[in-house]
């Protein structure tokens, strides 16, 4: 006993219609924008975290900078990741505040 099941066809004989063509443009349309907004959400947590870093590590050398023209005088700055942070966050603001931090404490 053999088992019938309707026969599917991707393609008529008569070719794609036009309403197909439509939706096949427009899921692509829809598709492209998808990974467009995909990409553009996981770009921007990216885009701070390497501002972030970059801003550490200029942070670093400013505070290197410090140690090495303070040193011969006697002030030091120590040079650890959240000064590097502070610095690198806040820039020439939060310097100056590593300094105050450095005199109060």
């Amino acid at each position: 006993m053999a088992l019938l099941l309707p026969r599917i066809t991707v393609f008529s004989s008569r070719g794609v219609g036009l309403m197909d063509r439509v939706l096949i443009i427009l899921a692509w349309i829809v598709g492209v924008l998808i990974v467009i907004a995909f990409g553009k959400a996981l770009l921007l947590p990216l885009k701070v975290i390497l501002k972030l870093v970059i801003n550490g590590i200029i942070g670093g050398i400013v505070i290197l900078l410090i140690n090495l023209v303070g040193g011969p005088l006697g002030f030091k700055i120590s040079l650890n990741l959240i000064s590097a942070l502070i610095a690198g966050i806040l820039g020439l603001p939060g310097v100056i505040l590593l300094v105050i931090f450095k005199y109060l404490l």
